[in-house]
C-alpha cells in the first residue's frame, strides 16, 4: 500500500489492474474468484482474474442518489435474493428524503440490476463462491456506499474469505470498510482524495459492449484453462 502518493498513478483500468494484481499473488492457490464492479471495476477485475488463473463475474451494485442530486449517494443496493440495501440513515434524515422515494429509487435500480445481469453475463449463470476466496474489485472509491453493498451481498454467499481490492481509496473510507471485509488490499491510499479520475491517465467512462466483451473474454480463457467451472444457480 502506498500512503502519499497524489499524483497520477494508473495509465488506465487495465494498468491498475495488473498493479493490484502484484498485491493479491499470494491468493493464486486460495481458489479465488474475481467479482468485479460494473462498470469501472470490470477491466481491473480482468487483468487480475487473468494474474491469478481465477473466474471473473460481477457483483452488480446500483448507488442511489439523492433527490435533485443523484451524483449524492444517500445509499446503494446489490444483487441478491432479496437484494442487499444499505442506507445512509444520517443523510437521509438530513436530506428528509420521503420513504416513497427511496422506495421507488429501489425499484428502479433493482430493475436497471436486472437488465445489466442480463445484458452482460448473455444467459451465463453466476460463478460460485461457497467455500472459496471471494475478491471483490472495483477500479476506486469516494464514499464507498456501493462497496459496502457489494460486499454484504456477496458475504451472504458463505465464501472462505472475502477480499476487497481497489487500486486507489481515501483513508477513511477505508478505516468504515473494515469490518464488511476479512481483508482489504489498497494499492494508493493518497493524502488528498476529490475523485478517483485524477489518479489516471485515461478514464473514459466504459460502454454496456465493453463490459460484455470482456467478461466473455474472461469465460472463455476460464473455460480453457479450467474447464466449465462449478455454478449455483443465481
Amino acid at each position: 500500500m502506498r500512503i502519499g502518493d497524489d499524483d497520477v498513478t494508473f495509465s488506465d483500468r487495465s494498468d491498475a489492474g495488473r498493479q493490484l494484481a502484484a498485491a493479491l499473488a499470494r491468493f493464486k492457490d486460495a481458489r479465488p474468484v474475481v467479482l468485479a464492479l460494473p462498470r469501472g471495476g470490470v477491466p481491473v477485475g480482468f487483468e487480475i482474474a487473468a494474474a491469478l488463473e481465477a473466474p471473473l463475474d460481477v457483483v452488480l451494485v446500483r448507488k442511489l442518489g439523492a433527490p435533485g442530486f443523484e451524483e449524492l449517494a444517500i445509499g446503494a443496493i446489490a444483487e441478491g435474493d432479496p437484494i442487499e440495501t444499505v442506507i445512509d440513515r444520517d443523510a437521509v434524515a438530513q436530506l428528509s428524503v420521503p420513504k416513497d422515494y427511496l422506495n421507488r429509487a429501489i425499484e428502479r435500480q433493482t430493475q436497471e440490476i436486472q437488465r445489466r445481469r442480463a445484458v452482460y453475463c448473455g444467459g451465463r449463470t453466476r460463478v460460485d463462491v461457497h467455500d472459496r476466496t471471494a475478491i471483490v474489485v472495483d477500479d476506486g472509491m469516494a464514499t464507498g456506499a456501493t462497496m459496502r453493498a457489494a460486499l454484504r451481498a456477496v458475504r451472504r454467499q458463505q465464501p472462505a474469505r472475502l477480499v476487497m481490492a481497489v487500486p486507489v481509496a481515501p483513508r477513511d473510507t477505508i478505516e468504515s470498510l473494515r469490518h464488511e471485509a476479512d481483508e482489504i488490499v489498497v494499492h494508493s491510499v493518497p493524502t488528498y482524495f476529490e475523485a478517483i479520475s485524477p489518479f489516471y491517465a485515461e478514464f473514459h467512462q466504459l460502454r454496456d459492449e465493453e463490459v460484455t466483451d470482456l467478461l466473455a473474454r474472461a469465460a472463455a480463457r476460464s473455460s480453457r484453462t479450467h474447464g466449465a467451472p462449478s455454478r449455483r444457480a443465481p
